[in-house]
């Protein structure tokens, strides 16, 4: 067993990875235990956002910076209708409802839904540990649970590689948000944020959100101008439903996916993906548009990535490049400037189109949000 610096002498909480790191803490949300994916985020705000987040399900966020709750929270920051993250981890957690439009105080917010929460943890060392090894299986548990209840309790949770996660965050049924007279966008919603469907009807699209079940052929018989892969949680190699319906899409009409959505367009024109070590999770992520040069700092939330030509994982180049898919060329569109990853592609051919970071920003930088207008405008092209 490995433990964390700075251990609090009143500890009441402690943390515990599946390889038998351990840093101890104080108990500050719903008093019961937790486990999932212990994974990171560097966002300097938007706590109540991130752990909202359909596409942090089956996770515990550990944040990295020092101050969590300093401005409580309200109904308008939900990205969904409920918290999908199974825990949070935090080094100096906050209790005010200073903020003008604080409704409730974070750690109330958290004990009412039930989410167990942890602070005076040494996040520093716990994220340090995770980018060496790697995000892993662990749990938040109180100091009366012992070892090795916690061992099998992380034992019994599922690895994040293989698991579809779509079908636990869809809805059941379709929906229609906005009514602007503009073009129709269905939508297969494997997560969506809500910040994602407000930025589409605030530039007068109506939107569709159908379940993930959805079929090629039902999409198809709506009057939909486009349609748009969302974000969504999981491993999107296990998604084959999905990913079969969207290849019944691809230049029929125009397509585009962002986060989950970029990995599975890829996924149905024939490319692949792979697990990260540990994630791009925050609102720092610099992203270079390879068409003008142009660098964006963007908002990321994903553990998967596209393989890029010649299977390395990374780029070593930051030129366009191209791929030879199942529906003809695809080039290479933006760029990862932290480590080569793949960050976005169109297809040549077709018209299809992919990011994989957030340009909605919620939370984050809005210097992607004029991808949105590219997106309608094709939508009525």
């Amino acid at each position: 067993m490995t433990e964390g610096r700075n251990t609090p002498l009143n500890a009441s909480a402690y943390v515990l990875l599946e390889d038998g790191t351990r840093f101890d803490g104080i108990a500050c949300g719903a008093p019961q235990a937790a486990t999932g994916e212990v994974v990171f985020t560097t966002g300097m705000s938007g706590y109540q956002e991130s752990v909202s987040d359909p596409s942090f399900a089956h996770q515990i966020i550990t944040f990295t910076y020092p101050h969590i709750g300093n401005y409580g929270v309200c109904d308008d920051a939900m990205e969904s209708d409920r918290i999908w993250a199974r825990a949070v981890i935090m080094r100096a957690a906050m209790n005010t409802e200073d903020a003008p439009g604080a409704e409730r105080g974070w750690l109330d917010w958290l004990r009412d839904c039930g989410v167990p929460a942890i602070s005076e943890v040494d996040t520093r060392a716990l994220v340090r540990h995770i980018r060496d090894a790697g995000s892993m299986r662990g749990g938040v548990f109180p100091a009366s649970m012992s070892e090795a209840q916690a061992r099998d309790r992380i034992a019994a949770e599922p690895t994040m590689e293989g698991l579809d996660l779509a079908r636990v965050v869809t809805p059941e049924r379709m929906t229609v948000h906005g009514s602007g007279g503009g073009p129709r966008i269905a939508v297969i919603d494997t997560g969506i944020k809500s910040s994602i469907v407000r930025n589409l009807v605030q530039r007068g699209v109506t939107v569709e959100l159908h379940p993930c079940s959805v079929s090629a052929g039902e999409l198809l018989a709506t009057d939909a101008d486009m349609f748009f892969l969302a974000n969504g949680p999981g491993d999107p190699a296990a998604l084959g439903h999905i990913v079969q319906t969207v290849r019944g899409l691809v230049g029929k009409r125009p397509v585009w996916g962002i986060c989950l959505g970029h990995q599975l367009l890829c996924q149905a024109v024939g490319l692949s993906t792979y697990k990260l070590s540990f994630g791009h999770r925050g609102a720092n992520h610099p992203v270079k548009d390879l068409r003008t040069g142009q660098i964006e700092i963007t908002s990321q939330n994903h553990g998967f990535a596209v393989t890029p030509p010649g299977g390395a994982g990374r780029l070593n180049t930051a030129e366009p490049v191209r791929w030879e898919t199942d529906f003809g060329a695809a080039e290479l569109t933006h760029v990862n400037l932290y480590d080569g990853t793949v960050e976005g592609l169109t297809l040549l051919d077709v018209p299809a189109s992919t990011v994989q970071y957030h340009p909605e920003a919620g939370p984050g930088p809005n210097d992607s949000l004029y991808l949105f207008d590219r997106f309608v405008a094709h939508a009525t092209a």
